[in-house]
């Protein structure tokens, strides 16, 4: 009886031992000859400059008050000018430029775009985007787009993110001396637990 049992038990460890063998080959899937190739694509590589400028004037002119749009971009960044009405008060200008810096704002081509409403400055940017159109882009011109750029206080759509690295509240903090700072701190207090009294 004991020699039947070490049989079978030598049996079922000769199937457990090949069944598991099987499964390891089956593991091993064919390997094929396959080529795979990386492609970075960016936004700026398949489009001119002109072209994402035509795009850009395009956007900012489909946005409500504005008559029309230029653009001149140089690399990832551009210069949008638009030309709205006349009669137009300041706040009225400043809501039509803040709403085509949000729309370009959400296209990749104009995330980095200065936005100005100025009369002049669009006619500036209107005849060097047309001399750059005719193939006479130069120093010159990058001179005078510095200078429209730090002439003017533009709506930048990267500005307009909250930058919540810094803490305004704690860095104006610092700046007291140390006895200023506790006597603020005392009269804050002073001044906070008055107010729950009442």
């Amino acid at each position: 009886m004991k020699i039947l049992i070490y049989m079978l038990m030598i049996c079922f460890v000769i199937t457990g031992c090949s069944i598991g063998k099987q499964d390891n080959a089956k593991e091993k899937p064919e390997q094929k000859n396959m080529s795979m190739q990386n492609v970075n694509y960016k936004a700026n590589e398949n489009k001119p400059n002109e072209k994402v400028a035509d795009h850009l004037a395009s956007l900012a002119a489909s946005i409500p008050g504005v008559r029309d749009a230029t653009a001149v971009v140089i690399g990832k960044y551009a210069v949008v000018g638009i030309d709205v009405k006349a009669k137009l008060d300041r706040s009225r200008v400043d809501s039509i430029k803040y709403s085509v810096a949000e729309s370009l704002k959400h296209d990749p081509n104009g995330a980095n775009a200065v936005v100005v409403a100025d009369v002049d400055t669009y006619e500036r940017l209107k005849r060097m985007g047309d001399q750059i159109k005719h193939g006479k882009a130069g120093e010159g011109i990058l001179d005078e787009l510095a200078a429209i750029v730090g002439r003017v206080m533009p709506q930048v759509p990267n500005d307009m993110i909250e930058n919540k690295e810094t803490n305004p509240i704690k860095d104006n903090d610092k700046q007291l001396p140390k006895n200023e700072e506790n006597e603020l701190k005392k009269e804050q207090e002073d001044q906070s637990n008055n107010h729950l009294q009442r």
